[in-house]
């Protein structure tokens, strides 16, 4: 499952190398709820016109929504954006969603989360970027 399908460009390309394989492929939409420049996803008003138009691809199916919250250091300040994506799968009738990291995963779940993405608790914290992990 793709995780960030985000703009119309991307999934086409993704139904076009799916048909190739002979196969379906289910994705989820990254919406970008706090309208965050660093961060992918579709902005929250643009979804309904982004879901439509992947409705008409013959390879790919929308299973729910994928967001990032803003950083913040108190995992329930998370919970607000996490409503919100709640709110945006059901208006639209996705029932998956996909919010919530080792930080803020239980919060996400009360949510409604049925995806979760705890990398950093399984595995320990990623190294940081920087001119040593760029060389190897």
């Amino acid at each position: 499952m793709i995780h960030s399908l985000d703009r119309l460009e991307l999934a086409r390309e993704l139904d076009k190398r799916a048909a190739a394989c002979g196969r379906a492929l289910d994705t989820l939409v990254e919406v970008n709820l706090a309208g965050e420049p660093q961060k992918g996803g579709v902005a929250p008003d643009a979804l309904p016109a982004l879901l439509d138009a992947v409705a008409g691809l013959g390879h790919l199916t929308v299973r729910g929504l994928m967001a990032i919250p803003p950083a913040a250091a108190d995992p329930e300040a998370a919970r607000v954006w996490f409503r919100a994506l709640a709110k945006l799968g059901e208006r639209h009738g996705l029932a998956g969603l996909s919010m919530g990291m080792s930080a803020d995963f239980e919060a996400a779940i009360e949510e409604g989360a049925t995806m979760v993405r705890v990398g950093t608790a399984i595995f320990g914290a990623r190294p940081a970027a920087g001119p040593a992990r760029e060389a190897r």
